[in-house]
């Protein structure tokens, strides 16, 4: 098995993979405990925006996709739902419908407009170059010490919107502001390597299997990142040694990790109203 990753391509396809599971798990455990899914989603589509209206306009895409997706990260922040016949949900889903329409608009003006469309869905892992891998590595490495600095400030935070308990929330609060900041620096560079859907399966899929094996947070922490490196490796092996998508496949096997430990929770007689302990 190990000798399937002794070619470069597949290697940095490897190491891209852990390094983006790694963080977005850990940030996943926010958005979970938030209740924002779509939030992932919505900043990775509003990313590939960036690129289509780069590549309609004929502009370098890398600097319109930070700012598309740094823009969208600061508009995202000051969502704060009151009206309990509403959910944030559905505006941030409501903005990734409307990005992805945009999106696939422009795409399809383009001379490869399906293969572009799969693209920006599932990326592209095994094309990533070692810039990409290291403007990666820096730039998560940075988001990840700032969270670990300030984790006291971020999980007060999230436990704050987890409990609905956001009345003291200013229209502007700026630790709210850096937390999407980071999900969107963490994303701009993820989407490009990735594609919206691995990614979104990296912030997502990770922490609920984890909160179904665990009910303390210091595991769920732990547990999240470590989960996304299992399915980084067994889905590129499942991709090469079977010849399928790369992006596919790592998903399909972070479900398999869902299922399992959706399984090991039912056997032990777990129940959904369980909640994660600190």
């Amino acid at each position: 098995m190990i000798d399937l990753f002794s070619q470069s391509f597949i290697l940095y396809a490897l190491i891209v993979s852990v390094v983006m599971g790694l963080l977005l798990a850990y940030l996943g455990v926010h958005v979970v405990a938030r209740g924002i899914v779509f939030v992932d989603l919505a900043l990775g589509q509003i990313s590939m925006l960036g690129v289509a209206v780069a590549g309609f306009f004929e502009w370098d895409p890398t600097p319109v996709a930070v700012v598309f997706t740094l823009v969208g990260a600061f508009l995202l922040s000051f969502i704060k739902v009151t009206d309990k016949r509403l959910k944030q949900e559905a505006i941030i889903g409501i903005i990734y419908a409307f990005a992805s329409a945009v999106t696939v608009l422009l795409i399809s003006k383009s001379a490869h407009g399906e293969s572009d469309i799969s693209e920006v869905l599932f990326g592209s892992l095994f094309t990533v170059t070692e810039s990409q891998i290291v403007a990666m590595c820096v730039t998560f490495g940075i988001i990840g010490i700032a969270h670990f600095i300030f984790r006291k400030k971020f999980f007060e935070l999230t436990d704050k919107f987890a409990g609905h308990d956001v009345d003291d929330i200013g229209i502007f609060d700026l630790w709210n502001f850096l937390f999407y900041l980071s999900i969107g620096l963490a994303i701009v560079l993820a989407v490009r390597a990735g594609g919206v859907i691995p990614v979104f399966s990296y912030i997502v899929v990770p922490p609920v299997a984890a909160i179904l094996l665990s009910r303390k947070r210091s595991v769920v922490v732990v547990l999240a990142p470590l989960l996304s490196v299992v399915g980084s490796f067994l889905g590129l092996y499942f991709s090469v040694r079977f010849d399928f998508p790369a992006g596919s496949s790592i998903v399909t096997i972070l479900g398999v990790v869902f299922l399992i430990a959706a399984g090991l929770r039912l056997a032990r007689g777990g129940t959904p109203k369980e909640t994660v302990e600190s």
